[in-house]
């Protein structure tokens, strides 16, 4: 029986490759296409039906493709796909994209030869153009925590600038009025959507953050710790600091009070997202809570609902709001 890896091998192609041109799928020049087609002929290859009619009756399957299971966030993610799943008696298949653009559309390609015909995405590298025509090959296929204006109906996504503005709110209301931001460096929208959100907040009262106070580092624990040090050096005077999530937040509290500063007595910290290590920690983290098992469960239903044949996308949004947790990691300064 001639298997995806003979063909693969015979075309000088990945197996990835074959699938998309079974499948009809992207990414696939003409000539390449053509060429794969006619060794699929010659040799004979059929995609393994049976075990797709295994598939179909025995269960139905939704996909989820993110960056990095092992994350919190992303781990949150995929539970609260799972457990929506679950309640409708759908089995989950989950994959990573490692956060690179090609092994994000393998992973892709990997759960259509599983049948999937509900995915949903966590993408932050393929462009608005690729996902678009996805769209049109996945009936049910779902982006979470992005907006993209040509696919708003399949986008389930949160309004990271309000949370932001919520922050900085929060912290004028306390008295507070040097800042410092911690953010993330790598290049995806939400860290500079959340800063945007704070410095509109901070620009309504006439306060701004000089470029010293705004440090980049990796999004984790490590990264809040370098970037705490680097404001430290900065030789710049803050009493707020707010981080891009709440891991950087942690290790910059760590940091500081390795440092010999008290948190929240000399300077307060305010996390984004609501982990549970944001409760655990000591002082407990001051947060924004972002909803992302209950996204999850809502783009699983909304994931499977389209993927119902001739199912008419409905015009409507899907947008979610972030909300504070207050706890102790923030010093009210207008009480004296």
């Amino acid at each position: 029986m001639v298997t995806i890896k003979d063909v693969a091998r015979a075309a000088g192609v990945s197996t990835a490759t074959i699938s998309r041109v079974v499948h009809n799928g992207g990414n696939v020049g003409d000539e390449c296409r053509a060429r794969v087609k006619k060794i699929i002929e010659e040799m004979g290859y059929r995609p393994n039906s049976n075990a797709q009619a295994l598939v179909n009756r025995s269960s139905k399957t939704i996909g989820i493709v993110t960056p990095k299971l092992s994350m919190s966030f992303f781990g949150s993610l995929a539970s609260g796909v799972e457990k929506a799943a679950r309640e409708i008696n759908y089995k989950l298949l989950m994959t990573n994209s490692l956060y690179e653009k090609e092994t994000e559309q393998a992973a892709i390609d990997s759960l259509r030869e599983h049948n999937c015909k509900s995915i949903i995405i966590h993408s932050d590298y393929s462009d608005e153009k690729t996902l678009a025509k996805l769209a049109k090959e996945i009936p049910g296929l779902v982006v979470i925590n992005r907006f993209l204006p040509s696919l708003a109906n399949r986008c389930v996504w949160l309004d990271n600038v309000s949370g932001g503005q919520q922050i900085g709110q929060y912290l004028l209301e306390k008295g507070h009025k040097e800042f410092a931001v911690v953010t993330s460096v790598y290049k995806n929208r939400d860290p500079d959507l959340r800063v945007q959100g704070l410095l509109k907040a901070l620009e309504d009262e006439g306060i701004t953050i000089p470029s010293s106070l705004i440090a980049q580092s990796t999004s984790n624990m490590e990264g809040g710790a370098l970037a705490a040090r680097a404001l430290i050096e900065s030789g710049k005077k803050f009493t707020a600091v707010v981080a891009y999530n709440d891991l950087m937040a942690v290790g910059l509290m760590n940091e500081l009070q390795d440092q010999g500063i008290r948190v929240p007595e000399d300077v307060s910290v305010v996390g984004f997202d609501n982990l549970d290590i944001a409760n655990a920690c000591r002082p407990r983290l001051t947060t924004m809570c972002y909803p992302i098992e209950e996204m999850a469960a809502y783009a699983t239903e909304l994931s499977i609902e389209l993927a119902q044949e001739n199912k008419k996308l409905a015009q409507k949004t899907h947008l979610f709001m972030p909300t504070l947790i207050e706890r102790n990691s923030v010093r009210d300064l207008t009480q004296k």
